[in-house]
């Protein structure tokens, strides 16, 4: 691995760090860099907000939007401390970066308490056997926010 990308990932890290001296949350930090600057930060804010979602990348991804002025991560990478979790992996796909480095993987993250093997167990699951059960309810109406949206001419595609 060349030393820019070590360079990105110390980056993310410091950011993880940080967070951990302020007491924000978990050991995780992001950075999302494009065309060399780094333009977006984020570190783990879970128990300092009371927001489960409030993961370093989604926080990265936050940042690097609203910095960029845009919704997708075109011709970004992103580098974050951790293997993103089944929520921040899908963050990122939504958001369309280039690429991901990550540091520590899910076996490491998990052997200190940070275990997502439960998600993707239960996105197997069908929806009545989930330990937190789906029932759909109102699909009628709801579809019509789908009718809504396809008549809609200056809806923005994404």
């Amino acid at each position: 691995m060349n030393s820019t990308h070590k360079y990105y990932m110390s980056e993310a890290i410091k950011a993880a760090v940080k967070g951990l001296k302020n007491n924000d949350g978990g050991p995780f930090g992001c950075i999302i860099v494009k065309d060399g600057n780094i333009v977006g930060l984020g570190n783990n804010k879970v128990t300092s907000t009371n927001d489960p979602t409030a993961h370093a990348e989604v926080i990265a991804i936050r940042d690097a939007c609203k910095n960029l002025g845009t919704f997708q991560l075109d011709g970004c990478t992103v580098y974050t401390s951790c293997e993103p979790c089944p929520m921040c992996l899908g963050a990122i796909y939504w958001a369309r970066p280039e690429k991901v480095f990550y540091g520590s993987n899910k076996i490491d993250a998990a052997a200190v308490g940070f275990d997502d093997e439960f998600i993707y167990q239960e996105i197997e699951l069908p929806y009545k056997e989930r330990n937190i059960p789906f029932e759909q309810v109102s699909r009628a109406e709801a579809l019509q926010l789908f009718e809504q949206w396809s008549n809609t001419e200056d809806a923005k595609q994404y």
